[in-house]
């Protein structure tokens, strides 16, 4: 890792970001260009869709939400992502979570549909059991959002609760830049 993090171990980058999570509301940073996203292959099942690769997604605006069932800031996130999910599908929104499980009872692929289903998550769900998905996205936190433009770029990411106002916004902003193209 580079920059301001450099040389700092991952448990003082941790407390770091939620020191400024707490300040902030989450941390959101946009990125003009972005970085190609991340392969979604090595989920042990997906849930409500069938595999969905980068190729598949290509021309669609993309959420990338990383998340695991026993996560309380994930719980109070799920609603806004529930409601983005619902609300922009027909403008082009692809939803994806991505659970990756913390403790061993996640692991369980039916605790996981039955979370799913309570939760009224009817977006896919890539179950990443062994944090393949996790890993590609060299993600550290849960709820983790990454925003990917038509043109297959992650353009932003948000860690943590909050700022879900900027998140809608962006999410916008990426829909028109998709409709002009």
């Amino acid at each position: 890792m580079t920059g301001k993090f450099a040389g700092v171990g991952r448990a003082a980058r941790w407390l770091a970001l939620l020191g400024a999570m707490a300040a902030s509301g989450g941390a959101f940073a946009a990125q003009e260009g972005g970085v190609p996203m991340p392969a979604l292959s090595g989920a042990v099942e997906w849930l409500n869709s069938p595999p969905l690769t980068r190729e598949s997604l290509r021309g669609k605006v993309v959420l990338v939400d990383f998340w695991t069932y026993g996560c309380i800031n994930c719980q109070r996130s799920l609603p806004y992502v529930n409601a983005w999910a619902k609300k922009y599908a027909k403008e082009g929104l692809v939803v994806i979570g991505v659970h990756t499980p913390e403790y061993e009872e996640e692991r369980v692929v039916e605790n996981v549909r039955q979370q799913v289903k309570t939760l009224g998550i009817e977006y896919p769900v890539a179950i990443d059991n062994n944090s393949v998905i996790w890993r590609a996205f060299d993600n550290q936190y849960w709820p983790a959002h990454y925003f990917v433009d038509a043109k297959g770029r992650v353009r932003a990411t948000h860690f943590g609760e909050g700022m879900y106002q900027q998140q809608e916004q962006f999410i916008q902003r990426l829909l028109a830049e998709s409709h002009e193209q």
